[in-house]
């Protein structure tokens, strides 16, 4: 008889993204960024949204030049490793609650 291989577990994925930038029309500051953060394990997904404002920084990359990739950067790099690391844990917590949940709701009679 063959034996059924075992199910590696997929690593989680977490993807930042950009929901939305708020800026002055006169010269392209951004002021505030919206953010999206979400996890997906292949089977599982959680995700979190949030906005961060930013104070006016010596040097503007024009408004027309910023790329998503910068954008996830100032907001990485304005929370720091350490509050990263703590958002992808919520939401890892999350996937994994999905995964075996430990709450539960309903009625015993009513199946």
């Amino acid at each position: 008889m063959a034996k059924t291989p075992a199910v590696e577990p997929v690593a989680t994925v977490f993807t930042w993204a950009v929901a939305n930038l708020e800026r002055e029309t006169s010269d392209g500051y951004v002021f505030t960024v919206h953010y999206t953060v979400s996890a997906n394990d292949g089977t599982y997904n959680s995700s979190a949204y949030g906005s961060l404002g930013f104070e006016r920084p010596e040097e503007l990359i024009p408004y027309a030049d910023l790329t998503e990739d910068t954008v996830i950067g100032w907001v990485k790099d304005a929370f720091g490793a350490e509050k990263v690391a703590e958002i992808e844990a919520a939401l890892q917590v999350q996937l994994d609650e999905q995964r075996q949940p430990t709450k539960a709701a309903g009625l015993p009679w009513a199946n």
